[in-house]
């Protein structure tokens, strides 16, 4: 729907702080938001479409009307927002889902008899959780460890009701681990007084419990009650073997929840770990669609909203670490505030151990987005509903089976490279990877090298089905009994038994880039007579997908996320194989020695030669009877030494661009990491330290 049939006028609209909705035709919500000054904000939606972001686009043409509420804070926002995301569960917000139900010890205080077990789903009132856990057992297996300290109940209704009736308790109580208070071996104050102590110690504050138990049994001990100081010791150890499952990460004993993002154009991956007592207590995971045009700090936002909606009182930590603060950080700390009831700090962290965890959780964060990523990949119904949204949006005619990606990478135009990865059936076919190495021009021109590799790959592919044209012909004309003998038609190298190199023609050809590469590969396909290929260029910012011939790029709908996920897998492939291709060709350009071209100086030599001297500069130094003590150096090869060094001027001094501080020639090789031609930085001589990249300095 056209935008402007809705547009309220700019005068209804207030400027105060509230949360607005947008519905579609038949009163569904489809979004919701909030905003310092509703005007300000709503009206940023009814620009040009051309100005706003696929996403938005989408979302305010879906729309059918705009509605809004004002309140008086910017907390109270964000208390609705929460509000109405959680009720009309709007398809254009994100949402944080898990994809399974994470476990949690919890202990119901708000019982008679305390029981502690294993809880999932939302959190209950008046019931303690702990957690959440990665698996059920790993709560069972320190449960089991800590009942013979904190014998607290474990049963169900049902066995407790049944053990009081019939007045005997269950093997646990036998056993030592249950204080049997369904038989009265324990009241019901005194139990509940061990299920708080059990609550203590789970929530971090272990040091004053296991220092009182090893004072009462060095008190037993000194009062030779021996049996009672060796069961004593027992709790200490099985209390010391429930610590080790919870890694310490902060020695002063932190209460915090520890967040990460790892996020592409189309999805979200978030990571929490929680820390309680200075150990990590419990972990969770998300990954979710990206349908919002947000970034980093709007994801945190609302991802602070959904986690932390419906907690009350501890189960809010302390500290909330996250990767990048909200814009409306001073309320949403006090949302969080009043939550726990207590003050509650929200930060990035910048040095130390609370830095050295974020980045252990973004690392999480990022393996779980690339698992999502290879089991979407591998699951033959996405693979295959890809393929055909593929062909839907490019107007195919049949689902494009084979699919060659091409990506340039340079620095700064040297050693211009290029790879060309294929997938087949939705799956990499990594025996079919090409490089490329651009031979016709130097220099920075992505659009000709990209025109230079298809047309050396088609050049191939078309001298491969003359080639097989002629060997049909010579079969036919010696007959059918030695046409097996001559014929070399057809994709299979008859002496290899496998596939020629450029044998396959694909259906679907991906650049990596915009019109100009697009507009190459299609003038290099026409000029080698190639007509029923598809080509289009996934460009990197928006992931636009561009076709020849257009102005503007295709925008595949939220309902062809899995065609642009296979267009994304396949691009980052192409860029991986050529960048590798690209830094191993770097690695043998950038390494330049003077001793290079002395006749008969072989690598073992030269590394001995500058082994004996320690640099360059010492060995110009030296003359013909010194080099000659390098063992296996003659005579010859040292006055060739000499002539070789005499002729190569001695290079420019270089410099620490840092500190300023002039740096010795004590090296003969430089080595500089190659970077992409998206992360190129300037050319410079050699020993000179290039603006944003680095140098290092061989030893000899």
């Amino acid at each position: 729907m056209d935008p402007s049939s809705y547009r309220p006028a700019p005068g209804q609209i207030p400027t105060s702080p509230g949360v607005y909705r947008f519905s579609d035709e038949h009163g569904r919500v489809v979004y919701v938001g909030k905003a310092k000054n509703l005007r300000a904000r709503l009206s940023s939606y009814f620009q040009d479409l051309a100005n706003l972001h696929p996403r938005t686009q989408s979302m305010v043409t879906t729309a059918a009307a705009v509605d809004w509420t004002v309140v008086g804070t910017e907390v109270e926002a964000l208390q609705l927002e929460y509000s109405w995301i959680k009720e009309f569960d709007p398809r254009f917000n994100v949402k944080y889902r898990d994809d399974k139900s994470y476990p949690s010890l919890a202990v119901t205080l708000n019982e008679e008899y305390p029981r502690a077990q294993v809880m999932r789903g939302p959190h209950r009132k008046g019931v303690r959780y702990f957690g959440p856990y990665g698996h059920a057992w790993a709560i069972r297996e320190t449960l089991d460890l800590l009942l013979r300290v904190f014998p607290v109940r474990t049963c169900s209704a049902g066995v407790f009701k049944n053990a009081r009736q019939v007045g005997r308790p269950c093997l646990l109580g036998y056993i030592g681990k249950c204080a049997a208070p369904c038989t009265g071996k324990i009241s019901a104050e005194d139990h509940r007084a061990l299920a708080e102590d059990f609550c203590e110690f789970m929530a971090g504050r272990t040091g004053p419990y296991i220092k009182r138990v090893e004072r009462e049994m060095k008190q037993a001990a000194q009062a030779m009650e021996y049996e009672k100081a060796a069961r004593l010791r027992d709790d200490i150890t099985a209390l010391t073997r429930a610590l080790e499952k919870n890694a310490i990460v902060f020695g002063d004993g932190t209460d915090a929840d520890v967040i990460a993002l790892a996020e592409d154009e189309l999805e979200v991956a978030v990571q929490i770990f929680h820390v309680r007592g200075g150990r990590v207590r419990g972990q969770r995971g998300w990954v979710t669609e990206r349908v919002e045009d947000v970034d980093t700090a709007d994801l945190v936002e609302h991802f602070l909203q959904q986690v932390y909606g419906e907690q009350r009182g501890e189960a809010v930590p302390r500290e909330v670490l996250v990767p990048a603060l909200p814009a409306d950080t001073a309320a949403l700390t006090q949302w969080l505030c009043e939550l726990r009831g207590a003050r509650v700090e929200l930060r990035v962290p910048q040095r130390g151990d609370k830095k050295s965890l974020q980045e252990t959780v973004q690392r999480n964060a990022a393996q779980a987005l690339n698992l999502h990523k290879l089991r979407r990949a591998g699951d033959l119904t996405a693979r295959s509903l890809a393929l055909q949204q593929l062909a839907e949006a490019l107007e195919m005619d049949t689902a494009p089976l084979r699919i060659e990606c091409f990506d340039i990478s340079h620095l700064q135009g040297t050693e211009v490279v290029a790879s060309m990865v294929v997938f087949e059936d939705g799956l990499p076919r990594k025996s079919e990877y090409r490089r490329f190495a651009i031979k016709t021009f130097e220099g920075q021109d992505d659009p000709r090298a990209m025109h230079e590799v298809l047309t050396r790959r088609f050049r191939r592919y078309k001298a491969d089905l003359a080639r097989d044209a002629v060997a049909d012909a010579d079969a036919a004309a010696v007959g059918d009994d030695d046409a097996d003998a001559a014929r070399n038609g057809g994709p299979i190298d008859p002496e290899t038994g496998r596939p020629k190199r450029f044998a396959y023609p694909p259906q679907l050809i991906v650049v990596d880039g915009g019109q100009p590469q697009v507009a190459a590969a299609v003038r290099a396909l026409e000029e080698a007579g190639v007509v029923d290929v598809t080509v289009c260029g996934l460009a990197k910012r928006l992931e636009e997908v561009w076709v020849p011939g257009e102005d503007d790029p295709v925008v595949l709908p939220r309902s062809s996320g899995e065609a642009l996920l296979m267009l994304q897998r396949i691009r980052d492939e192409a860029h991986r194989f050529a960048i590798t291709y690209h830094r191993s060709k770097r690695s043998k350009t950038m390494t330049a020695s003077a001793l290079d071209d002395v006749p008969g100086l072989g690598a073992t030599r030269r590394k001995a030669v500058l082994a004996h001297f320690g640099s360059l500069k010492r060995l110009r130094a030296a003359g013909i009877e010194q080099i000659t003590e390098v063992p296996g150096i003659g005579r010859a090869t040292a006055a060739a030494i000499v002539a070789a060094l005499a002729t190569r001027a001695p290079s420019a001094p270089a410099v620490n661009t840092a500190t300023g501080e002039i740096i010795e020639d004590d090296a003969d090789v430089v080595r500089e990491e190659a970077v992409d031609a998206d992360e190129a930085v300037p050319v410079v001589p050699p020993r000179q330290e290039p603006a944003g990249g680095s140098v290092e300095l061989a030893q000899p």
